[in-house]
């Protein structure tokens, strides 16, 4: 099965055309994710990690029932999140909003994974796009655009996840993931 999803996944890259996403394509987002993938892992703390997947984990649970996907999502969204200094719940609420935590998610722009990146950002930082579909690049990858949005609109959410989406000047998707932030994915 998991051969099957991986060649629909890439026919359906390969027939996915121009969109609103594509204008994500800024040059200065190309430096800083190149820079930022390129940075050691990120650090651990495992007492955090420990409180995170207990406040957590039963929430995904009734999304995500395979117990080893959900702790590499839970893992790799609150070490992304600390290392970029996001908040971990919005990132739960952006994978929420974009994909429903499927990792084979795509969508009709042609972005796929967990936090629906574009598959121009693999190609251009000297990736694959089959590492879309894995949990800890997807993350990686959708973290750093997200928080090269925030500063860029200096901590705006409203305005930094229309960025994120392709959707700037309306707040229809904004909205939605601060709603799912602060109904299911809040934390601290």
């Amino acid at each position: 099965m998991t051969a099957l999803r991986s060649a629909l996944l890439l026919l359906l890259l390969g027939l996915a055309g121009p969109s609103w996403a594509d204008r994500q394509q800024d040059p200065a987002l190309g430096k800083f994710l190149a820079k930022t993938l390129k940075e050691a892992p990120c650090f651990e703390d495992k007492f955090e990690e420990k409180v995170w997947l207990a406040a957590m984990e039963p929430k995904l649970l009734k999304v995500v029932k395979d117990d080893k996907e959900r702790a590499e999502i839970l893992h790799h969204v609150v070490c992304e999140a600390r290392r970029l200094q996001l908040p971990p719940g919005l990132v739960m609420a952006v994978i929420d909003v974009e994909s429903r935590f499927d990792r084979w998610a795509v969508s009709s722009a042609g972005a796929v994974g967990l936090m629906q990146v574009m598959p121009f950002w693999p190609n251009q930082l000297g990736m694959s796009n089959h590492e879309l579909v894995r949990t800890p690049q997807n993350v990686r990858m959708g973290c750093t655009i997200l928080k090269f949005y925030l500063d860029r609109e200096k901590g705006d959410y409203t305005k930094a996840l229309a960025r994120y989406n392709g959707s700037v000047g309306r707040r229809n998707y904004a909205d939605l993931v601060l709603v799912r932030l602060a109904n299911r994915w809040q934390y601290r």
